[in-house]
C-alpha cells in the first residue's frame, strides 16, 4: 500500500455533514473505517461519533471526517465523497488501494 497522502474529503461530503448536523446542539464527526469482514475481505464502516486520540481529524468549515490509525493504512490517497442518485444518497469511498469490490460498495480487497 502507498502511504503516500492521507485521505482527502470533498466539498460535497463536507456540505452533507454540515446539514447532517445543521440544528443539533454538538455537531459529530463523520468516522470512517475499514474493518474486516465483509463479502471481499474488508468493509467500510461509516459513522457520527466523536474523534479520540489519535485519530486523523480532516475539518473544513467546522466540520470534522475523522479515521482512526489502524484505518489509516487502508485508506492512504482515498478520495471520501458524498453521492445523491437516483438509487439513493451515501458518502462514498473512491480507494486507489482496493483491487476489488463487491456490489454494494462497502466491502473491498487489497
Amino acid at each position: 500500500m502507498d502511504l503516500t497522502l492521507p485521505p482527502q474529503v470533498t466539498p460535497r461530503a463536507f456540505q452533507r455533514l454540515a446539514e447532517i448536523n445543521d440544528g443539533v446542539e454538538t455537531p459529530k464527526a463523520l468516522r470512517v473505517a475499514v474493518d474486516g469482514g465483509g463479502c471481499s475481505g474488508f468493509q467500510y464502516n461509516i459513522d457520527l461519533g466523536e474523534p479520540a486520540d489519535g485519530d486523523l481529524v480532516l475539518e473544513a468549515d467546522g466540520q470534522k471526517v475523522v479515521v482512526d490509525e489502524v484505518s489509516l493504512p487502508f485508506l492512504a490517497n482515498a478520495v471520501i465523497d458524498f453521492s445523491d442518485e437516483l438509487i439513493g444518497a451515501r458518502f462514498v469511498i473512491e480507494n486507489p488501494n482496493a483491487t476489488s469490490s463487491c456490489g454494494c460498495g462497502t466491502s473491498f480487497s487489497i
